[in-house]
């Protein structure tokens, strides 16, 4: 007769070890998962961004391989269709456009030119090409055109400030503070802002402001500043009145800090004055309809001597 074999029982010590070696395996795994629980959580971007970061080296990879193929086989063309192909059945297509940073600006503008991007595969959008096209908009001082994967362009825009409003022969011009026009604009909407004419008044701007800024309580109460034969400024308060003053940086600037401490002083604005002109090195010049009233007043503002002009 032949005998069966028979499996011997598990011993204790046998049944220990097993269990001692499960532990040591549950152990290393915990320790495992922990360690790149803490590692995951050192870096200093989120799992979104990670996702995005994934993708993106996916599709580098992909396109690396189809672009390499198709060098090889002498045939860029076909490379650029094939990373395009790729992209697209991957889901990097462009399907949304953000547009952020835009207060003035007509954001229908922007659209226009980007619109054109959707549906195209990521790695064939012009970046370059539609921030250009950005750039020549009158409001654009600077725009960055962003690919935020899978399939989102992203498009910042700076807007240019206004600053004044330049009166031109027959309408009105938004400028920012280097004269460049933004919008044309109503009479109506230009209202209480500074008004700048005259020929090339517009590239004369910054000079206004710094002139302006010697006398600051000045300022808020200059409605319109005429620029003179290309030399000098006129400058009309919100009262109506005029002050000529003269050509030069330093003299009108020094000017106008002297007719700001005779207004200080005798209170012109408002008052009877309708022109103050201050072209002269030693005297100032005044429009009146009754000059005996001011002028002991004035003349002991100024240390000038006061004439009248009609």
């Amino acid at each position: 007769m032949s005998q069966k074999n028979r499996r011997k029982p598990t011993t204790a010590r046998k049944a220990i070890a097993a269990e001692g070696k499960q532990r040591k395996v549950r152990n290393a795994k915990a320790k495992t998962g922990s360690a790149l629980d803490s590692v995951m959580a050192m870096l200093p971007f989120s799992d979104q961004t990670l996702h995005r970061i994934v993708l993106a080296v996916v599709l580098g990879a992909m396109v690396s391989i189809a672009w390499i193929a198709a060098v090889m086989a002498g045939v860029p063309a076909m490379a650029e269709k094939q990373i395009a192909t790729i992209a697209s059945d991957a889901g990097f297509e462009v399907v949304h456009i953000e547009v952020q940073g835009v207060e003035h600006l007509n954001e229908l503008q922007v659209y226009e030119r980007a619109l054109v991007e959707q549906n195209r595969a990521m790695p064939l959008v012009d970046l370059e090409g539609l921030r250009e096209q950005l750039l020549a908009l009158s409001w654009v001082k600077d725009a960055r055109v962003s690919r935020q994967l899978p399939d989102t362009l992203v498009i910042d825009i700076v807007e240019r400030e206004p600053h004044a409003v330049l009166r031109k022969a027959d309408h009105f011009v938004l400028i920012d503070d280097t004269g460049h026009e933004l919008e044309p604009i109503s009479r109506r909407a230009a209202e209480g802002r500074l008004i700048v004419s005259g020929l090339g008044a517009g590239q004369q701007v910054k000079a206004l402001a710094h002139l302006l800024a010697a006398a600051p309580a000045l300022t808020p109460r200059v409605r319109e500043a005429e620029w003179i034969g290309n030399r000098r400024w006129n400058l009309t308060f919100k009262t109506g009145q005029v002050l000529a003053l003269p050509e030069g940086d330093e003299r009108s600037s020094s000017a106008l800090v002297s007719f700001a401490r005779l207004d200080g002083t005798n209170r012109l604005l408002g008052g009877p004055v309708k022109v103050v002109d201050m072209r002269g090195k030693d005297r100032v010049y005044l429009r009146i309809p009754d000059r005996a009233k001011l002028e002991a007043a004035l003349a002991a503002g100024s240390g000038r001597t006061l004439e009248e002009t009609d």
